[in-house]
């Protein structure tokens, strides 16, 4: 279930595009939380590409910079979502920290250890923002609904391939 976080705060602009403001309160509230999950991978990726050593240095170096490019991009996206719906885009934190579902500890020491870590991370960004897909659909906001599956479609190619790495 999407938690509730801070109340996204409002625009000035109005905005009448068939989604009744409750819904899209409600949609940048959930997106505002995926951003902040995007940031810390963003973080996070960007910690493991300077950090990592070992045989696979190299493919995981070249993989954390594909993937914190991605992300940033993406934050981008989820952003302007949120302004399209009304609503002012939070800085990372804003959604609270107690809200993220992907964990700052970068602390993993081994390179096997870093992609499981980022394994984990994929996998809980993807199921909260199959929540909020299923939520955007069902309130009529398929943009929403097509940018996440879009982000979940990436995410889960993301997690083939760090898996497909550690696997022997």
């Amino acid at each position: 279930m999407v938690q509730a976080a801070l109340k996204p705060e409002l625009s000035d602009e109005p905005v009448s595009t068939g989604i009744d403001e409750a819904a899209r309160e409600k949609i940048a509230q959930a997106l505002s939380a995926i951003l902040t999950d995007t940031y810390y991978l963003v973080i996070k990726s960007h910690i493991y590409h300077w950090n990592v050593v070992g045989p696979m240095f190299h493919a995981i170096h070249n993989m954390t910079e594909e993937q914190y490019t991605n992300l940033f991009q993406a934050a981008d996206d989820i952003a302007e979502r949120i302004r399209a719906l009304g609503h002012k885009a939070p800085i990372a934190d804003a959604a609270g920290p107690n809200q993220a579902v992907v964990s700052m500890d970068a602390s993993a020491k081994s390179a096997h250890d870093m992609v499981a870590d980022l394994i984990d991370d994929h996998e809980a960004a993807i199921r909260k923002m199959r929540e909020a897909a299923d939520m955007a659909e069902e309130m009529s906001d398929f943009v929403t609904h097509d940018l996440l599956v879009g982000r979940m479609t990436y995410h889960e190619q993301v997690v083939w391939m760090w898996r497909s790495l550690i696997t022997e």
